[in-house]
């Protein structure tokens, strides 16, 4: 029976002792996986600064090109309230010279 007994733990022993080298063996391929993760985050890391000094060029590049915009825009605004007021200025002569010479509007033709 001691016999029994000692084949018993000594059975019981090896099971464990294997179990230990299976949780060892997925212990070194998780360390492995987690090393190849840390890599990966490194590279995503690098790829995130190149996108940020990607994106606050375009900013600073787009910010300029709104400038330019307004710029042309109050430019192009200005001569054409200036040609408006040259234009009016015009239309109204033209009227006056039609009352003085009695003559018809040009769209009652």
């Amino acid at each position: 029976m001691a016999n029994e007994r000692q084949g018993l733990v000594l059975e019981l022993l090896r099971g464990v002792r294997a179990d230990v080298a299976d949780v060892k063996r997925d212990v070194t391929g998780l360390k492995a996986d987690m090393a190849d993760t840390k890599a990966e985050m490194a590279g995503i890391k690098v790829d995130m600064a190149g996108v940020k000094a990607d994106l606050l060029a375009t900013r600073k590049e787009l910010g300029e090109q709104i400038v330019g915009l307004r710029r042309a825009v109050v430019e192009y605004h200005s001569a054409v309230i200036g040609h408006g007021v040259i234009i009016s200025e015009l239309e109204a002569r033209v009227r006056r010279m039609e009352q003085h010479l009695d003559l018809p509007p040009l769209g009652a033709h």
